[in-house]
């Protein structure tokens, strides 16, 4: 649940200030016009959350954007737009019988259990932050009135017809008080979700994108929960809520309100709830007093009587130092982002790959860029958008295509490093000779030396050249020499693979001359080759550099050749 007062929320986090050395080295000129973009995007992604039921961007990433907009503000006062107006246009035509007030969120144990100790460490309780979109529902004589949306905290959307299609929202309250107002989160169910494993499975989007429409759908209505997380309008002592909420049948409310005494009890139940099943997402845990101010007196910003503790986040704000480019075997040509270090989870993320030149060149990232990463399946960081560009932007060259390609890169030459070590890599490896001893590492320092400039000159090293190379000694290069002289007597197939024969070759065809006669119609009719199988193995057999490497390895006595 996003506040009206992110900026005063992050004050644990910015406890102190930017030093001058954290300032980016910008001139006036160029500092005003960073801060306008992203005090621009900042607003847009207010809006469409606000308006638009949309969360273009994770909690996460929106806190570190205007963290980011508030060390940029110090850094460059005169250049600062002014302030976000957070929720000018989020305002709703329906008054909320109980302000929302919204959550302050803390950072860590130490800023936990520093607030419990504030607070006398006594009557304490916890809660899941279930992740969905925040509701105020309004009970008159036990029925319905009113569902009202967070909006500005203070006026919100009317919510009540589509809560009229909401099962999980009571349309009657047995044994309810003649006014009752209730403060919950509508969430997507997802029976056995274990946020540990499964993030936050954009539910949180799919359930505001449902209340959006203009008509709530069955199947979309019955995917909505309800969880309670307050009755502004009850007792005064968290007990008795407890017990007047059980009696309406609201029992989620009961089993996820849990009476804690210290921050290791607050840890358990933080841990229960990350790792184990759930029947929604849940972003962190809420901590609340459970006395606390009457409701008529509440405002639309964070109490001092609960805060949240967020869970590790799954997606995070990096800004863009270089643009490399690795250049694989095949000749694929995959961009590579070079990041300022991130935390995601207990990963520290410094690259990520944009998977695709052409992926690249549509989200056109340069230089001071800032990307959203996330770690797909919670494990591997994986490019999820660009947050924003920086203003002037940076030229970057990628590599030429047309001068990469399946059969290109036979030597080490300039244009060609990357794609000839990648080359050697495979023919040394698993898939290939599986030469022991060897990686990009010690490949590398062999062309480094001068000793392998084609892919097969590696065959006539001797020991003393190969003891030579800076960082081998004798040892090592014994071993890579009789690596190297077994990898003669490797099989006929298994040359083949390591030279990057496309996938289709018969096994049983006994030598390289009956398999390079071949034309694309013999090649065709073998199972499983189809017409373009079948040009590439052509492709590949007629290749010069391909028959230069058969032509060398007939001549040193390699089986098949």
């Amino acid at each position: 649940m996003r506040t009206t007062c992110r900026l005063l929320i992050l004050l644990a986090a910015l406890a102190g200030a930017a030093h001058a050395t954290d300032c980016p080295d910008w001139p006036p000129a160029r500092a005003r016009q960073e801060l306008a973009a992203l005090h621009e995007r900042l607003d847009r992604w207010n809006h469409a959350y606000r308006v638009e039921g949309r969360s273009p961007v994770s909690d996460a990433v929106y806190d570190q954007a205007m963290q980011r907009l508030a060390a940029w503000r110090r850094c460059f006062p005169a250049q600062a737009p002014a302030p976000l107006a957070h929720l000018a246009d989020a305002g709703g035509r329906v008054r909320s019988p109980v302000a929302q007030t919204g959550l302050a969120k803390l950072p860590d144990a130490a800023a936990i259990g520093a607030w419990m100790h504030a607070h006398g460490d006594r009557d304490l309780w916890v809660q899941p932050k279930a992740d969905g979109v925040a509701v105020t529902l309004l009970y008159l004589e036990g029925r319905l009135r009113q569902a009202t949306s967070r909006g500005d905290g203070l006026h919100g959307s009317d919510w009540t017809p589509l809560a009229q299609a909401i099962e999980a929202i009571p349309k009657r309250l047995p044994h309810a008080p003649a006014r009752v107002v209730l403060q919950g989160e509508l969430y997507w169910r997802l029976p056995g979700h274990v946020q540990a494993d499964d993030g936050g499975a954009n539910a949180r989007s799919a359930v505001a994108g449902a209340l959006a429409r203009d008509a709530l759908d069955a199947a979309s209505a019955a995917r909505i929960g309800l969880f309670v997380w307050d009755w502004p309008s009850g007792p005064a002592d968290m007990p008795s809520r407890l017990a007047g909420l059980a009696a309406m049948g609201l029992a989620d409310s009961v089993a996820y309100t849990r009476p804690v005494a210290t921050l290791d009890e607050v840890k358990r139940w933080r841990e229960q709830w990350y790792r184990h099943a759930m029947p929604f997402a849940a972003d962190g845990t809420v901590l609340r007093q459970g006395h606390r101010p009457p409701a008529a007196s509440w405002q639309a910003v964070p109490p001092d009587w609960a805060v949240a503790w967020k869970y590790p986040a799954a997606s995070a704000l990096a800004e863009v130092r270089a643009v490399d480019f690795t250049v694989g075997r095949s000749g694929r040509i995959t961009p590579v982002l070079e990041l300022a270090p991130v935390q995601l989870d207990d990963h520290r993320v410094q690259r990520v790959s944009v998977g695709s030149l052409q992926r690249w060149r549509e989200l056109d990232i340069r230089p001071g860029d800032q990307v959203e990463v996330v770690l797909a399946g919670l494990t591997i960081p994986r490019l999820q958008s660009v947050a924003w560009r920086a203003q002037q932007r940076a030229p970057v060259t990628p590599p030429d295509p047309a001068q990469h390609g399946p059969l290109t890169c036979w030597q080490a030459t300039p244009q060609c490093r990357q794609q000839f070590r990648a080359r050697l890599v495979w023919l040394g490896g698993r898939q290939g000779l599986q030469l022991e001893g060897l990686g990009a590492d010690t490949w590398q320092a062999l062309i480094d030396a001068g000793l392998v400039h084609d892919l097969l000159d590696w065959m006539r090293l001797t020991p003393q050249q190969l003891a030579s190379v800076p960082g081998l000694g004798a040892s090592r290069a014994a071993l890579l020499a009789r690596s190297f002289a077994a990898a003669r007597q490797r099989p006929f197939a298994r040359w083949l693979q390591a030279l990057g024969v496309p996938s289709g070759v018969a096994t049983r065809v006994p030598d390289w001359a009956a398999l390079s006669a071949r034309e694309a119609d013999d090649w065709q009719a073998l199972e499983g080759i189809g017409t373009a199988r079948a040009n590439q193995l052509v492709a590949f057999f007629g290749c010069p550099e391909v028959r230069a490497q058969a032509a060398r390895l007939r001549a040193a006595g390699v089986r098949g050749f």
